[in-house]
């Protein structure tokens, strides 16, 4: 996904802020009835809802992705096409590494250096650095994305986007297994 068409209305109206506490840790998860497995949940098709929401609360963006996930040995290939609500659309692709034991690693377009994440139960955190264009200038952000996969194969996914260490905003998207329409 191209970083800046999601983010540029909120960034540019951010120049300070305060930075929020993740109280998360994985091992809260260890004892969860259900397991996440990226390698699992994302082979095949999956759609996508989401918003962004500044660090006020503001939701500046909705969008829908499709994603298209294939899995050859360990490396789990995730292309994701983007429907923005204003018209405008784009595409990232994940390349992720399967580690075992629940860890991944992984690259994207807009990622520079690696994305580094691990499952516990039905949790999944996934850490990563990535450039953003802003008024023709690049920003690095921070994500901190956390996934929980629920009943019935909803997965949900909160990723906190921070500048400096200061929180500038969250992404929330839910997951649904097969194609928009029902359509496989």
């Amino acid at each position: 996904m191209r970083l800046s068409a999601l983010f540029a209305p909120a960034i540019a109206a951010v120049s300070l802020g305060v930075s929020g506490c993740i109280s998360n840790s994985l091992s809260d998860f260890q004892e969860a009835d259900r397991t996440l497995r990226l390698e699992e949940y994302f082979l095949g098709e999956t759609t996508a809802y989401g918003i962004f929401e500044d660090r006020f609360g503001k939701i500046r963006r909705q969008f829908t992705v499709d994603i298209t996930g294939t899995l050859k040995g360990d490396t789990l290939t995730l292309v994701e096409d983007f429907d923005y609500s204003d018209g405008v659309t784009d595409t990232r692709t994940w390349t992720i590494d399967v580690l075992g034991d629940g860890k991944y690693r992984g690259t994207a377009n807009d990622v520079p250096g690696i994305a580094e994440g691990q499952a516990v139960g039905n949790a999944f955190n996934w850490q990563y650095k990535a450039e953003l264009k802003v008024d023709g200038d690049t920003w690095t952000v921070g994500f901190d994305d956390w996934m929980y996969l629920l009943e019935d194969g909803v997965l949900i996914n909160r990723a906190y986007v921070t500048r400096f260490g200061i929180r500038i905003g969250e992404v929330t998207i839910s997951f649904q297994k097969g194609s928009r329409g029902g359509r496989s």
